[in-house]
């Protein structure tokens, strides 16, 4: 039953930690942190934040919630329903809270409709492959 929970409720704990302030005293400004730097061949300096960090997490989620879509089971619709309910808090968070109007949420919640849709989709897809006509 632990697969019906959605993972990509990581990324809206982890923000919703940041923006308490829990991670520094900046609130959400400890997202723009730069963790890494590097300079490259052609002279430019790539810049890597604690938000990209959370982008990049979220999309690895992203790829194991399609995988888990992918299995047939007794927890797949409860994952669905409960994933749809991640991503209706978010957007009621993004719209509803200062703190989550930013591009990296802003970002996150897309992240989490492509999880809803991409879900439903790979189901469906899925279980018309299972039905057999009985032939």
């Amino acid at each position: 039953m632990l697969s019906a929970i959605p993972l990509m409720i990581l990324p809206l704990a982890l923000y919703n930690l940041a923006m308490l302030g829990l991670f520094g005293a900046g609130g959400v400004d400890v997202l723009d942190q730069q963790l890494l730097s590097l300079s490259m061949l052609s002279g430019a300096v790539w810049v890597m934040s604690v938000s990209d960090v959370l982008i990049l997490l979220s999309l690895v989620i992203l790829f194991f919630e399609i995988l888990k879509a992918t299995m047939n089971g007794s927890g797949s619709l409860i994952n669905h329903l409960l994933s749809m309910l991640v991503f209706i808090a978010f957007l009621v968070e993004f719209l509803l809270v200062k703190g989550a109007a930013t591009q990296t949420f802003f970002i996150l919640m897309t992240i989490a409709f492509i999880d809803v849709v991409g879900g439903f989709t790979v189901s469906i897809r899925s279980a018309g492959r299972d039905v057999s006509i009985g032939l």
